[in-house]
């Protein structure tokens, strides 16, 4: 049998043939921690509660009792002389790693998105219509204004030479 807790997890995941890859994704563990955890090099870990969290999620993966891989990572930190790791064994409930369900039902979160995205929808809509009104008020503007200059303008005179005949670009005077 395998003396430290990195070598009987490796053997435990070779026996099911489970390649790291997969235990990677399942735990969401990178692949250099797993490396780091099956070498006993639990210096590239992170460190404290997160190496036996790493630990523990491993052995749940491969099939390998967790608390017994728990006590194992422990003492062979207490070999090592490593005093600066936390090995207390007792048992934490990591949020990130269970299988509990969600506390809130899924009806209420139904319910809450469809609430949030009407009242964006809504706040959309109203900023549209907004915009809309204010763009089609100030393009009218200048349009009544030349309209209501070009009214109150005088009349050009008719008398002298070329009096009622207006030369355009494409039209020649008479």
């Amino acid at each position: 049998m395998a003396a430290t807790i990195g070598e009987q997890l490796r053997l435990a995941r070779e026996e099911r043939g489970i390649p790291l890859r997969e235990i990677s994704d399942e735990t969401r563990i990178s692949v250099r921690y797993l490396e780091a955890i099956e070498s006993n090099d639990y210096k590239r870990l992170p460190g404290g509660i997160f190496n036996r969290s790493f630990v523990r999620a491993y052995a749940r993966c491969v099939g390998y009792d967790e608390k017994e891989a728990v006590e194992a990572y422990a003492r062979y930190m207490r070999d090592q002389g490593e005093i600066g790791d936390d090995v207390a064994t007792t048992p934490h409930h990591s949020k990130v790693y269970t299988d509990v369900p969600a506390t809130r039902s899924p009806i209420l979160t139904v319910l809450l998105a469809i609430l949030i995205l009407a009242v964006l929808t809504l706040g959309a809509l109203a900023a549209l219509h907004w915009f809309q009104k204010r763009s089609s008020s100030v393009d009218m503007r200048p349009a009544v204004a030349f309209l209501i200059f070009e009214s109150n303008a005088p009349a050009p005179p008719l008398t002298g030479e070329g009096a009622g005949c207006w030369k355009t670009d494409h039209e020649e005077v008479l």
